[in-house]
């Protein structure tokens, strides 16, 4: 059960302060990676996924 539960808050909290996030990282090394982040999101919701199909 927390298999199923603990990556959904992850994905809710990035999804929540999504803005905070980009804004800071924008502050800090003065790029925007929204595609970047969005990308490796989306690898690792494939991995989690994927490790819980097999």
């Amino acid at each position: 059960m927390i298999k199923f539960i603990i990556p959904a808050i992850i994905v809710f909290l990035i999804v929540l302060f999504w803005e905070k996030i980009n804004e800071t990282i924008y502050k800090k090394f003065n790029i925007k990676i929204n595609y970047i982040v969005a990308t490796i999101s989306i690898l690792i919701l494939g991995v989690i996924f994927a490790l819980l199909y097999f």
